[in-house]
């Protein structure tokens, strides 16, 4: 069969049966085992193969499966007296809370009954002809059809736990997969009147301290999520309880790829040149004092090369998350964090207090919670991965999470510049003051990101930014005369235009004769040309070195 990859694919077991290549993660199930936690909590950034392997789990000791065939010639068969003992020999509840979100509690609380009346569904078949207790048939018929109280809807899990042990005469294995997507789009639309936040962490609380604490029920728990919600906040009184994030060894290459994994990829898709690619692009997370590269991107990667052996690398992980907790960083103006990301994206390091014991509403409360979350989150990773310090030198991981700040950061902040600044800017250009344009654009400069690898594009998507922003007509590298220039600015209320070509200059020394050049460029080109009815056009050649401008009228 030729190479494949199952972009998207979460269900373990459709995976295997269409033959799709599959990263040998199964050991995880020996591991937690032989770890002997009740409850475990892995918290990893969001693409890194969460759901599969809980999907895996669940194939493996659900006993109303039967996995042998899917499970063959994998690592977890080399334990046969493990695999005699636990596969397909446990019911198992597996259930996901990432779609437990809405606009109010009420909607998101109605999304969760959702959830929990789809497994209820599932479960007919098991109890329709169990003998059973009453009161248990009445609450479970209550959960199915979504007419549950909230106290019910807090204990459903025991409830199904309860029932499944009656059937089967066994305890339960009980998987909750995003545990804690409910409380961040919760405290994303929390205010002081609608009290969202307090509302959804009083449900998922009730519904893992039912399920997880004193549960005589429960043969053990995986919990996953992307943060870990301090044990005093949601999983208060859980015995035997241990999380495991990006900062812990164990089970460090559990979720994500490491680099034999990823060559062994290669071979078998015959598309080894692209090592130094992918590791350029998608390697650099440490989990613990492990090298790992991010699955998602791996996976989507591999698809573009199966069908075209050129294909370029692309911000697959960017495309599936959210810059929220950027966009938060960014607006904060009683941080002092605008060198420390330039450092970042200059390729260098900053050095953080982390804590792995967080809370939603406590995220944004200090820069500390804010980095540990960017850390959580895969935006920044750990430098050395020996590292074991509550202070913890991080870095950004590699190319694609470079792009994101790129892209992300730096309009970020440019956003976030006085409008009186721009505004004078735009006086300046106007009147065709180019002294005073010049230390405008170079003021602007300054209170945004800088990086060392600018190149001619950052300056004009710089410039347009600001320009559509103050509410001007832009076009950008549009045809005009006989080439392209780089900024086309329409005034039409007052019949007047601006043309701008930038030069990124190689040092101070060149910027006057770059001007220069850019100006010498508009007319030979004729970029001015085809502005019909417009009384005044101005053209300027600006020239940039770093956080430099210079300004020059044509």
């Amino acid at each position: 069969m030729a190479f494949r990859v199952g972009v998207g694919k979460s269900d373990f077991e459709r995976l295997r049966e269409a033959g799709d290549y599959y990263v040998d993660k199964t050991e995880l199930m020996y591991e937690l085992v032989d770890v002997g936690n009740e409850v475990t909590l892995f918290t990893r950034p969001r693409r890194f193969g969460k759901t599969l392997a809980m999907s895996m789990i669940d194939n493996f000791f659900n006993i109303r499966k039967a996995s042998r065939a899917i499970f063959d010639g994998l690592a977890i068969m080399r334990h046969e007296d493990f695999c005699q003992e636990w596969m397909n020999s446990r019911p198992v509840i597996f259930i996901s809370l990432k779609d437990v979100e809405g606009e109010s509690f009420e909607d998101a609380f109605r999304m969760l009954e959702t959830v929990i009346s789809d497994r209820c569904k599932d479960l007919v078949p098991v109890f329709d002809k169990a003998e059973l207790d009453e009161d248990d048939r009445h609450a479970f018929a209550k959960l199915k059809s979504k007419t549950a109280e909230l106290n019910e809807v807090k204990a459903s899990l025991k409830t199904l736990m309860r029932m499944l042990n009656a059937v089967y005469g066994r305890k339960v294995i009980l998987l909750i997969d995003e545990y804690d997507v409910p409380l961040a789009k919760a405290s994303e639309k929390d205010t002081a009147e609608n009290r969202f936040y307090t509302q959804m962490l009083d449900v998922i609380r009730g519904l893992m301290s039912s399920s997880l604490k004193d549960n005589e029920f429960l043969e053990f728990a995986v919990v996953t999520g992307c943060l870990r919600i301090s044990k005093e906040s949601i999983f208060t009184g859980t015995n035997n309880f241990a999380s495991y994030s990006v900062l812990d060894d164990r089970f460090s290459e559990c979720f994500g790829f490491t680099e034999s994994e990823v060559d062994a990829m290669l071979v078998a898709a015959d598309r080894k040149a692209a090592a130094p690619v992918i590791k350029e692009w998608y390697d650099g997370y440490v989990f613990g004092t492990s090298h790992v590269y991010c699955p998602w991107d791996v996976i989507n990667y591999m698809s573009a090369l199966a069908k075209r052996p050129d294909a370029r690398p692309k911000a697959f992980w960017k495309d599936s998350s959210h810059n929220g907790v950027l966009r938060t960083f960014v607006g904060r103006t009683d941080f002092n964090i605008k060198g420390k990301f330039e450092a970042l994206m200059n390729g260098g390091t900053v050095t953080q207090v982390i804590t792995d014991m967080l809370t939603y509403d406590t995220l944004h409360a200090t820069e500390d919670n804010l980095w540990s979350v960017l850390l959580m989150t895969g935006y920044v990773t750990k430098a050395d991965p020996d590292s074991d310090e509550d202070s913890v030198e991080l870095r950004i991981p590699n190319k694609e999470v470079a792009t994101i700040f790129r892209d992300a950061v730096v309009s970020l902040f440019r956003d976030t510049i006085d409008n009186a600044k721009q505004k004078a800017m735009m006086d300046a250009l106007w009147c065709g003051d180019v002294d005073a344009a010049s230390k405008s654009v170079s003021d602007l400069l300054w209170k945004t990101i800088s990086y060392n690898d600018y190149h001619e594009d950052y300056y004009h998507a710089f410039l347009a930014g600001i320009f559509t922003g103050l509410g001007y007509e832009v076009e950008s590298n549009k045809e005009k005369g006989l080439g392209r220039p780089d900024i086309l600015l329409k005034d039409d209320d007052n019949r007047r235009a601006i043309i701008i070509e930038a030069k990124k200059s190689a040092s101070r020394a060149d910027m006057e004769a770059d001007c220069g050049r850019a100006l010498e460029q508009i007319d030979t080109k004729k970029y001015a040309e085809g502005l019909y009815g417009y009384t005044q056009v101005l053209c300027y050649g600006i020239a940039f070195f770093q956080k430099e401008a210079l300004v020059r009228k044509g």
